[in-house]
């Protein structure tokens, strides 16, 4: 099969080592490809009829006192200071055993379980508290930073809440996990 296929490809070979020496493109032929293209993007753009509106536009910027005057610092504030640091990494680094151990030794303890499923609330309201707090400047929108802290407040109760139920009620997490994984 493949000698039949030879010959032409070795015919075509020489010719296409020519053609990409010897031809030459203009400019002009290469600008009239792209052409009908530009030509479709204007009357794309002059349909629009209103301004583009920026959502959020920025603030007026502030110079406070001179360019030689150190920036202020901050009063220590221990709950969001190295202790909230220090807790969540903590939090996160307890998860990876905790999310192994039921798995790899075989047991459905439900104490491990129940942490289990209090280290996954705290850490998921911790991650969604930072989201909040990046993308939703006290300054800028300080009412719906206010009701996204209360709505994340709200739905980790609910969650909280829901989980205890899951974990009395029913077989828990770690059992609904195994079930999913073996269906």
């Amino acid at each position: 099969m493949a000698s039949l296929m030879r010959p032409s490809v070795f015919r075509q070979a020489p010719t296409a080592s020519q053609r990409v020496m010897s031809a030459f493109v203009r400019p002009s032929a290469a600008m009239a490809q792209f052409k009908p293209a530009f030509q479709n993007s204007t009357r794309v753009a002059a349909f629009h009829a209103s301004q583009r509106k920026q959502i959020l536009p920025p603030l007026p910027q502030k110079i406070m006192g001179t360019a030689n005057e150190p920036v202020p610092v901050p009063n220590p504030d221990y709950t969001h200071g190295s202790y909230h640091w220090s807790f969540e990494r903590i939090v996160s680094a307890g998860l990876i055993p905790l999310t192994i151990a039921p798995f790899a030794a075989g047991s459905l303890n439900p104490v491990t379980d129940s942490i289990l499923c209090a280290l996954l609330v705290v850490h998921s309201h911790i991650g969604f508290e930072s989201c909040i707090i990046d993308y939703f400047p006290k300054k800028r929108v300080p009412m719906v930073r206010n009701a996204a802290m209360w709505a994340l407040r709200g739905a980790t109760v609910l969650l909280g809440v829901a989980l205890y139920s899951f974990e009395t009620n029913d077989v828990g997490v770690t059992e609904a996990v195994r079930q999913l994984w073996t269906a």
